[in-house]
């Protein structure tokens, strides 16, 4: 399978050589992310993709100095909801049934469940269920990078507080949960290029219950 052979192909890259992934390629991995399924179809997340090379060189000191931010070619940023609120909620029911066309007695009591239960909630609560969230749109990125053939480097080693100092995301309800560059990796520079990938085996890693 395509798309197997490129998740077999990809690998978190060390090192990358700085040159620019056409737009095409990016809209597709940003669409992949988009198109993520998530909890209640609520998206309780946004990414914010970064060009600006002195931006890419503020946040490289709190992220343990790794060349992949600066030397990237767009540096995505998925920023989760600090927590839920009535106002984040309706905006989304309102956008399906406005895309829909009809309002649905089960959705709206949905929607009233949901209102019911998370504004009530420890905001860190919300805020790491969001995160997970979030993360599965990362991974439909991820996979997304691999299948138009351009690297792409899962980076949680950073500092979330000063990031978002350095993005403001407070002032927009968000906090980080995860970085990904995007790029192409530079195979004179990275010291895992050539070695092999290694994963548990499929014994190791699933059980079947029958």
């Amino acid at each position: 399978m395509e798309l197997l052979d490129k998740l077999n192909w990809r690998y978190a890259a060390k090192a990358m050589n700085g040159k620019t992934v056409p737009q095409e390629k990016v809209d597709a991995i940003i669409e992949a992310a988009r198109l993520a399924p998530t909890s209640s179809g609520l998206q309780p997340f946004e990414i914010i993709v970064i060009t600006n090379q002195k931006l890419k060189e503020q946040i490289r000191p709190i992220s343990w100095n790794q060349s992949v931010i600066t030397d990237c070619s767009h540096l995505l940023v998925f920023a989760a909801w600090d927590t839920y609120t009535e106002e984040r909620i309706n905006k989304m029911f309102d956008l399906t049934n406005d895309i829909r066309g009809f309002k649905n007695e089960g959705w709206e009591a949905y929607r009233q469940k949901l209102l019911g239960f998370y504004p009530m909630q420890d905001p860190e609560v919300n805020f790491n269920h969001a995160a997970k969230q979030a993360y599965i749109a990362f991974g439909m990125s991820v996979a997304a990078a691999a299948f138009e053939g351009v690297d792409a480097t899962p980076v949680e080693g950073f500092e979330p507080k000063e990031l978002d100092k350095i993005l403001d995301l407070k002032s927009k309800g968000l906090r980080s949960a995860v970085m990904l560059p995007i790029g192409y990796r530079d195979t004179k520079k990275d010291w895992l290029v050539n070695l092999k990938k290694v994963r548990k085996s499929t014994e190791d890693l699933v059980t079947i219950l029958e």
